[in-house]
Order: C-alpha cells, then sequence, then structure tokens
C-alpha cells in the first residue's frame, strides 16, 4: 500500500509552515516509504540523541535546520552531549572538540529542546505515560520507555529523531503499533537464588545476557521473583540494548504489558525458550571483564547517568575514606540532577574522597579520558561492553562497593560470594 498524508502532512511537505519543517517532513517521508509505512501517526514527545557532536556532518545538519527557522512542536528533551560545558578543560578534551560540540549543543536549543542533557530523560520531568505515542533516541532510553514505562517508540536514529520532533509525525511502523509488540522468545530463569536477584549486579549481568540472546527480538522474562527498582530496571535496559538491540522487552509479572505470559506473547506461542541457568548467568558477568591482574587506572561510574537515589547509595560508601592517588574515581551525570545531588549534600562525601563529577555527557561520546588511563572499573555493563572496542581500555565489571574499595586500595578487588565464584 502507497503511504497516505493528511492535509496536515502535505502542508508540512509543501513548504507551509517553512524551509525547517519542509526539511523535516520530506525526510520523514522517505523514511516512511523505506520502512513500508502506509501512514503516519501524531507523536505527545521526542528525546534527541542527534544533539551529540560527531563530526561536522551533524554539526553542519543541526545549524542548517536551526538557520531554517526550526522549532519542535513536541515536549522535546535532549540526550547526552559531546562536551561538559563546565568541566572539560580539567581532562584532555581537544579545545576545537569543545567548541563544535558548543555550537551543536547550542543549535538544538535553539529549535526548543530542552537542556536535559542525559541518557535517563525518565528520571527527569520528560516521562511519558503509558502507551503514549513518542520518538526516542538513545538505546537504553528506548528500552526502558517501551519495555519498563510502556510507551511507544521505534528505535529513532540520529537525525530522524529531530525531524519527528519538528514536524510532530512518525511513521507508523515497528513497536509502534501494538501487534509489534508481544514476545519473541522466553527467558527461563531457573533456579537463580533470590538474593541474587535482588542485587543491584544482577540486572546489568541479565541484561548483557539477555541482549546476546535475544539480538533484535523481543525477549519475555519468566521466573524473576524480586521487584526490580527503577535504577535496577535502567541497568537492565542499558546491557540489554548494548549486547543486543533489544528496543522491547517484558518482565511477567512486573513490566505493565506482560501482567501474564499470555499477555506478553498477546496469546502467541514462543519461537524459542530458553533456560536461564544460573552458570549462564556467571559465564556473561564474566565476559564484562576483559583486564586480567590487578592494575587500575581509573573508576568510571554513570552508564547510564547517576540519579539522585545512585548518589544517594554511594555517598556512605565514601565517607571517611580517599582514593588511591594513582586511580581516577568519576561519576557522570546530568547537571540538574547534579544540582540536586548538592542540594542534598551528596557531593560534599564525592568531593572529600577525591572524586570528579563530569555534567552532561560521558566516557563513551567525548574524548576525554587522558591516554594513561589504560584499565577500568565499572559496575556499567554499557561502559564494560564499548569501552575496548571505543576508548581501547581494558574493563573490570565490579559490584559498586567492588568499584569504591579498589579506588581505595589502588588495584582491583571484588567480592565474587554473592556470584558463587
Amino acid at each position: 500500500m502507497p503511504l497516505t498524508l493528511t492535509d496536515h502532512d502535505r502542508a508540512l511537505l509543501s513548504g507551509e509552515h517553512g524551509p525547517a519543517a519542509r526539511m523535516a517532513m520530506s525526510i520523514i517521508v522517505r523514511m516512511a516509504e523505506v520502512f513500508g509505512a502506509e501512514r503516519l501517526l501524531n507523536i505527545q514527545g521526542a528525546h534527541i540523541d542527534s544533539a551529540l557532536y560527531m563530526g561536522d556532518a551533524t554539526l553542519e545538519f543541526a545549524e542548517r535546520l536551526a538557520s531554517l527557522g526550526a522549532r519542535v512542536v513536541v515536549p522535546t528533551s535532549l540526550n547526552v552531549s559531546g562536551v561538559d560545558e563546565r568541566g572539560w578543560r580539567e581532562w584532555a578534551v581537544p579545545p576545537d572538540w569543545a567548541e563544535k560540540a558548543r555550537r551543536q549543543m547550542a543549535a538544538y536549543q535553539g529549535m526548543g529542546c530542552a537542556p536535559t542533557w542525559t541518557c535517563t530523560p525518565y528520571q527527569t520531568g520528560f516521562k511519558p505515560r503509558p502507551g503514549q505515542q513518542i520518538a526516542w533516541g538513545e538505546s537504553n532510553a528506548i528500552a526502558f520507555a517501551n519495555s519498563v514505562i510502556g510507551a511507544r517508540t521505534e528505535r529513532y536514529p540520529d537525525l530522524l529523531d529531530i525531524c519527528a520532533a519538528i514536524t510532530g509525525r512518525v511513521p507508523a511502523v515497528g513497536l509502534h503499533l501494538k501487534e509489534n509488540r508481544a514476545a519473541t522468545l522466553l527467558l527461563r530463569l531457573v533456579d537463580v537464588p533470590h538474593e541474587l536477584q535482588a542485587d543491584d549486579s544482577f540486572y546489568p549481568v541479565l541484561g548483557h545476557l539477555m541482549g546476546k540472546l535475544a539480538g533484535e527480538g523481543k525477549p519475555a522474562v519468566l521466573g524473576l521473583q524480586a521487584a526490580p527498582g527503577e535504577d535496577q530496571l535502567k541497568t537492565l535496559c542499558a546491557a540489554a540494548a548494548s549486547s543486543g538491540s533489544v528496543g522491547l522487552f517484558h518482565l511477567v509479572g512486573i513490566t505493565p504489558e506482560a501482567p501474564t505470559l499470555q499477555a506478553a506473547f498477546q496469546g502467541r506461542e514462543p519461537e524459542q525458550t530458553i533456560d536461564v541457568t544460573l552458570d549462564m548467568l556467571r559465564a556473561a558477568r564474566r565476559e564484562l571483564t576483559s583486564a586480567a591482574g590487578q592494575a587500575l587506572d581509573m573508576v568510571a561510574l554513570g552508564c547510564p547517568h547517576f540519579s539522585l537515589a545512585e548518589f544517594r547509595r554511594l555517598a556512605p560508601l565514601l565517607q571517611g575514606r580517599r582514593r588511591h592517588p594513582q586511580v581516577r574515581f568519576l561519576v557522570t551525570t546530568n547537571r540538574a540532577m547534579a544540582a540536586r545531588a548538592e542540594q542534598a549534600g551528596l557531593l560534599e562525601p564525592l568531593r572529600r574522597f577525591g572524586g570528579q563529577v563530569t555534567l552532561d555527557t560521558c566516557i563513551l561520546t567525548t574524548p576525554m579520558l587522558p591516554p594513561e588511563v589504560k584499565v577500568l572499573m565499572t559496575h556499567s555493563a554499557k561502559y564494560a561492553y564499548y569501552a575496548p572496542g571505543l576508548l581501547s581500555t581494558q574493563v573490570v565489571f565490579g559490584e559498586l562497593e567492588d568499584c569504591v574499595r579498589s579506588a581505595v586500595e589502588g588495584r582491583v578487588m571484588r567480592d565474587e560470594s554473592l556470584w558463587g565464584t
């Protein structure tokens, strides 16, 4: 079926709403044709990954739209930026990069996007409602919106996301449609201790394994006995979207579209069923460590961005302690969350410990790490998955307590008892 456009769509395409809207709409229509969409649908919000500076092409695109008078027509948040505007000089960021990244940030703000600068918009004032149609970029945010909240978004790539925000229209395909949101793969947890399921370290590991098993599929997890919190679900989403391309999963009895196993699959049979054992989870956890030995140069936390609850958990671990002089200790978050943590008195323990906070970006998206950082420790499965390839560092994955203790001791220290290894 050919793509059917409304009168408003055609008005946008003809330039009645200005040259920027025309440019954005022409891209939306072309992509709809590529996707085989029969119609477009309205969105109620957007989250833009395109604001991240990745070279002259992304800057030129942003400034071109801005010069044409582009304005977003739905509430629109911005993903992490290419630079910490306030603290980039403390790191190895080239001045030319910082200036171009700042220009790209300014271009998107000029289009009416809110300067949230975070990969966790759902932990700000930009949390959509269940069933709401949105256009979100950033892999963990997409998975969280679809899976945990029950909003509906496809996996929006850079440049297409801002076009959706300018037009308020997207192709009616994929995860926007209920019939495409049924689970395809069943993962059954078998004999995984409740104590482990309740621990923060379980969720990035489960997510890493889930992504590897599911790929682009839509897994449903059966047998989760613990009641995961928001930050645990956040790390699950980030890991599954990194090792795989998971944009939607269902936790039976927990997430909104999976009150029952039958509801998760919309009455269909699983294409595949896999029993997830403790041994499989242990193997997945081992994969997240690429470094050997006890050498350590840096601890990096906050991927996805640290929340206020995570700052509350970290602060008492730092009290009365000091990092080893040879180990840098970094937390990444956004400016609004840092302000809340400061007001709550949670940043002072980090400063006394000798740690640093980087705002609005992260080590994967800005060239901030000095070359002497060779071994990095983290509790983030996303950092662990991407850092060897993107940063040329070796990684040690551990729990938050392990990361703090290692930073104090100046060498890798891990408590393996909960995992029985």
